[in-house]
């Protein structure tokens, strides 16, 4: 990871250690938002990012679900529905989205760093 590839952050790590995948296409879109700010500041692009992938996963979720209660396993039913409620808490800007200090700080790291290299 270079200096301006923004970590996913350790709560968003630990809620969702049992789907890699997720973590994976979180910190896609993460390097995906420092690669192209559009004149944005870097910390509003992660979060947004952030939010972005993280709706995703809520609407994929609940598309599990649907399908899961449309096979009629019980036990599918359940781990469809556990998985939207944590997709639901990892979104969430008091549970999952309520420490991005590590993207605080990145963020306050990056404009340093380009504000020395213009002067």
């Amino acid at each position: 990871m270079d200096r301006t590839t923004p970590p996913v952050p350790q709560r968003l790590r630990d809620m969702l250690a049992d789907y890699p995948e997720l973590i994976e296409a979180l910190a896609d879109a993460l390097n995906a938002a420092a690669a192209n700010p559009r004149g944005n500041p870097p910390y509003e692009m992660a979060v947004w990012a952030l939010e972005d992938m993280l709706s995703r996963f809520v609407s994929d979720a609940r598309d599990e679900l649907e399908a899961a209660e449309a096979g009629g396993d019980p036990q599918a039913i359940q781990r469809a529905d556990d998985k939207l409620n944590l997709m639901f808490r990892a979104r969430s800007p008091s549970l999952g989205l309520g420490d991005l200090n590590e993207l605080q700080t990145l963020s306050e790291s990056v404009k340093r760093l380009q504000e020395k290299e213009a002067d």
